[in-house]
């Protein structure tokens, strides 16, 4: 027998966190489930530290493509009614990558010896997420494991596709940023100091442009290893505030306040929420245990304090959409949608009409900025080259001037 640490979600929507003595981490699931609790994890206590480190060198056998093409062919397998375990035979043979390969033949071993298939994902080293596993648990609850797997490929598409167009729409101004910085810093360090020569005849009649010119053109020569430390200790230090909970959360609130940040991250996070909220709610998992589920797909600790008030709420026979309000940190329309779906007896589908929309909103908004970020970095640009060629001109130019 061992020491098993655990985390479950009670049918009341309760979190559960205790520890077990099990003969096996599949023990500790079976009784949690017995209990009628969905465990949310399960490790041996004193095991998680070397987990962790391991996972940080890891490569996942499955990426966000992969793994919705998983899902998705995995549904349409057993909608044609083939058994669970020939349709994972099937999936196997027909992967490229050898590490997916090895990992559905584990999945599809652990099957045929009778586990459940959300324990089999679970044992995966973190390759299916908790929400994955729960959606597949409640599926296989409710008899509707097919079903669940089409809502649940379809959640990852849209996830992933959400994501793509956020990441996809930051490249070029990342790009563009990185090529401001090192045209600036050649210019600085190489060409600058070429007119040296010419500056130093001039003496004390320099222009003041050259004179800030040529003193930011000094520093980075000799301290451009300052500059560098600088660096490395503002990204250790914003790192170091971010992994301690009372500065990220002072950060995030201050993310959730800004100007053009603020409305962005809000509406992202709430297409994030009601399209998980949407999708366990379908498939039959209680409203209260779909908040707590809900609330670890969130990014932003604010938001995700703000879901557990709600579900707080929620126990004391209040709406979701007044309990989502009372904290005023989420849209008024998707509470007016939310209100709405509640009325009509149609929360799920409701849910899934917000995700929707702010999935739009997100997108469009992302291009609209874009599309003003872009001319106005290049127009930062033009003036910072503009400026050291400047300064490097009129001094030749003073000096032509007085030959003549």
């Amino acid at each position: 027998m061992a020491l098993f640490r655990y985390k479950a979600v009670a049918p009341t929507g309760e979190t559960l966190v205790g520890e077990m003595e099990a003969g096996s981490r599949d023990e500790v699931v079976v009784r949690l489930q017995d209990a009628g609790n969905i465990p949310i994890e399960a490790a041996e206590a004193g095991s998680g530290g070397g987990l962790a480190l391991g996972a940080l060198f890891k490569r996942s056998a499955m990426g966000g493509t992969q793994l919705a093409l998983f899902t998705s062919q995995l549904g349409t397998l057993l909608g044609a009614g083939q058994p669970l375990d020939r349709a994972l035979h099937t999936l196997s043979e027909n992967v490229e990558s050898e590490e997916a390969r090895a990992m559905i033949d584990r999945i599809k071993d652990g099957v045929r010896s009778g586990t459940p298939l959300s324990t089999t994902l679970e044992q995966q080293h973190g390759v299916f997420s908790r929400l994955y596993v729960n959606m597949v648990r409640a599926g296989e609850v409710s008899g509707s494991l097919t079903d669940t797997l089409k809502r649940l490929a379809d959640y990852l598409e849209r996830s992933r596709e959400l994501r793509a167009t956020v990441v996809n729409a930051l490249i070029y101004p990342v790009i563009l940023i990185g090529m401001v910085i090192i045209a600036l810093f050649t210019l600085m360090i190489y060409v600058v100091p070429n007119f040296q020569p010419i500056f130093d005849e001039l003496g004390d009649n320099l222009p003041l442009i050259t004179s800030v010119v040529l003193f930011i053109a000094g520093f980075l020569q000799s301290f451009w290893w300052l500059m560098l430390l600088s660096g490395v200790a503002l990204i250790w230090y914003v790192r170091d505030r971010w992994s301690k909970p009372d500065p990220r959360r002072r950060m995030e609130e201050w993310l959730l306040s800004a100007r053009w940040i603020g409305p962005l991250l809000t509406k992202l996070e709430t297409a994030r929420l009601t399209r998980t909220l949407g999708t366990l709610v379908h498939n039959g998992v209680p409203l209260l245990t779909s908040l707590t589920i809900s609330r670890n797909v969130l990014g932003n600790t604010v938001l995700a304090d703000a879901v557990e008030k709600a579900s707080s709420e929620v126990k004391t026979g209040s709406g979701l959409a007044f309990a989502l309000g009372v904290s005023k940190r989420f849209p008024k329309l998707a509470l007016q949608m939310i209100s709405v779906g509640e009325e009509s007896g149609e929360l799920d589908g409701m849910l899934m009409k917000v995700a929707d929309t702010f999935d739009s909103d997100v997108k469009h908004t992302v291009e609209r900025l874009l599309a003003a970020m872009v001319p106005a970095l290049t127009a930062v640009m033009a003036m910072m080259v503009g400026s050291i060629m400047l300064a490097i001109v009129l001094p030749i130019l003073d000096m032509s001037n007085l030959v003549e």
